[in-house]
C-alpha cells in the first residue's frame, strides 16, 4: 500500500447525527477514500471520483460531510494536539485539518 495522501485519526464518523465511531480514521490512499473504525474495521470506502465532500451547510466548520456510495457521513475532525503545538485554538486546528482533507480529496481526483 502506498503512503496515504491524507490520514486523520481520532475522528468521529457518523451517519449524520448517529455516531458510528468516536475515534475512527479517515484515509485517502491509492485514489480511494476509506472510513475506518477505531479498531481498523472499514465502515465504507469508494474511489475518490465517486465521493462528494464539503463543509456542512449548518456551519460546522470543524466537520466535513462526505457522501460515499450513496450514504451521507458527517466527519468531525478535532486536531487538538497539533493545534496546541501550532499555537492555534482547537477549533482553528480542526478547521485546518478539514481544509487539508478536502484539498487532499481534490488532489487525489486530479491524480487519478
Amino acid at each position: 500500500m502506498a503512503e496515504p495522501e491524507f490520514s486523520a485519526t481520532g475522528v468521529q464518523i457518523g451517519k449524520w447525527l448517529r455516531p458510528l465511531t468516536r475515534a475512527g480514521q479517515v484515509l485517502i490512499t491509492d485514489g480511494r477514500l476509506r472510513l475506518l473504525t477505531s479498531r481498523g474495521t472499514e465502515i465504507d470506502s469508494a474511489p475518490v471520483e465517486r465521493v462528494q465532500a464539503g463543509i456542512p451547510w449548518f456551519g460546522a466548520r470543524c466537520s466535513a460531510r462526505a457522501t460515499v456510495n450513496g450514504t451521507r457521513y458527517l466527519i468531525s475532525i478535532g486536531d487538538r494536539a497539533s493545534a496546541a503545538r501550532a499555537g492555534e485554538t482547537p477549533e482553528q486546528g480542526a478547521q485546518r485539518t478539514v481544509r487539508s482533507f478536502l484539498d487532499a480529496l481534490r488532489q487525489a481526483r486530479r491524480s487519478s
